[in-house]
């Protein structure tokens, strides 16, 4: 089958990762990029020999068959729509949305066009997710009745330049890291039934502390410290606690406790890392991957230790199904669900009281070490 031509349209540094990765995967071709700034675009189509385009000539053009939306989120919907509208696909960087409403009416878009949208986190697909799929599908664990998910720290103001956007409504730890966390979630338990939360603005300004604006006060304006408790319709009660207040803690990732043994299942932000399962004897037994080739490290974090990163994989997933006639494992149902998740926790702990889901999804398919590399080049 011919590659499907991708565009992106988004040149900042996470389009880095999709023009160096996507040559992994079979089906697709980024054949152009799109920035509202022309020179940032053109420097990137430069590096990655692609071509660089307006936004209006990228979505007009005729080798582009899927837009990958790689822009802020909150002009994710505007662009996705855009997207749709020329009669492409569309692939979108996480949160795919930042309400349940943009999210129905990007369904509903889709639906009327016959076309597929995705969004990333595809980490899920990733070697250590599925290994820990396998282990609760195959009965290991037995029915997961709970666990704990962590993700704490003390925000991005010391290192980032910029970061104003990170404490505005709209991102706030749960919908700038909640993607990961609540959409392997529900890969691996299967759709939310309700929340409930707590949230809080623990500091109400931030002082930048590097840049050209070091020293410069900005406000707070979205929560910042929140608890929440998710009932799946699996019957498991799983607690979050999602951070920027914090300077140190000893939480785990994700833990998850099973009727027969528990999984400790590493940072869902990633590919990779150990999956460990510890049953009645209490002896720690670490998970074989079973050679899924999105475990096998091909970068190095700022550490310099060795990572595996394999971003794109979702989109060339979806590329694969619209030629196989079937539901790709990135697919809107599970982005939308995962999005009235978060802001239903956002909503709780503003509202102090429970939100049940109106909204539910499929668990996506598992992808297993066959399947995996049946995408790769």
């Amino acid at each position: 089958m011919e590659n499907m031509g991708v565009g992106i349209i988004g040149c900042g540094n996470i389009s880095t990762t999709y023009l160096q990765y996507a040559p992994l995967f079979k089906g697709i071709e980024v054949r152009a990029v799109a920035d509202i700034n022309m020179d940032t675009a053109k420097a990137q189509a430069e590096k990655f020999g692609v071509r660089a385009e307006t936004v209006e000539d990228l979505l007009a053009a005729d080798d582009i068959g899927v837009v990958v939306n790689l822009t802020i989120p909150a002009v994710h919907y505007e662009i996705t729509k855009r997207i749709l509208e020329a009669g492409k696909h569309a692939y979108s960087e996480k949160p795919l949305v930042l309400t349940l409403e943009e999210g129905e009416s990007l369904r509903a878009l889709a639906k009327s066009k016959n076309l597929r949208v995705g969004s990333a986190p595809d980490t899920f697909l990733g070697g250590s997710h599925q290994a820990a799929r396998a282990a609760i599908d195959s009965g290991e664990t037995g029915r997961i009745i709970g666990g704990t998910c962590h993700f704490m720290g003390h925000g991005m103001e010391g290192w980032h330049p910029n970061p104003d956007f990170f404490f505005q409504p709209g991102a706030g730890p749960v919908l700038d890291m909640g993607p990961y966390y609540i959409t392997n979630l529900v890969q691996l338990l299967g759709p939310v039934k309700a929340v409930s939360a707590m949230t809080a603005i623990t500091f109400p300004t931030r002082t930048i502390g590097n840049g050209a604006r070091n020293g410069e006060v900005i406000p707070v304006s979205t929560p910042t410290n929140i608890n929440a408790l998710m009932e799946f319709e699996n019957g498991a009660i799983v607690t979050l606690g999602m951070s920027w207040d914090v300077w140190a803690h000893r939480h785990p990732n994700m833990d998850l406790y099973g009727e027969k043994a528990s999984l400790y299942v590493p940072d869902p932000n990633f590919f990779s890392g150990d999956v460990k399962l510890v049953g009645e004897s209490g002896e720690e037994k670490t998970l074989d991957h079973g050679d899924h080739p999105y475990s096998k490290p091909n970068q190095e974090d700022h550490l310099g230790n060795p990572i595996a990163n394999y971003r794109c994989a979702g989109l060339a997933d979806m590329v694969a199904a619209i030629g196989e006639d079937r539901q790709h494992r990135c697919n809107l149902d599970l982005a939308v669900h995962v999005v009235e998740v978060m802001t239903s926790i956002l909503k709780s702990g503003e509202q102090q009281q429970r939100v049940e889901m109106t909204t539910t999804c499929e668990r996506p398919d598992a992808l297993p070490p066959e399947a995996a590399k049946a995408l790769m080049v």
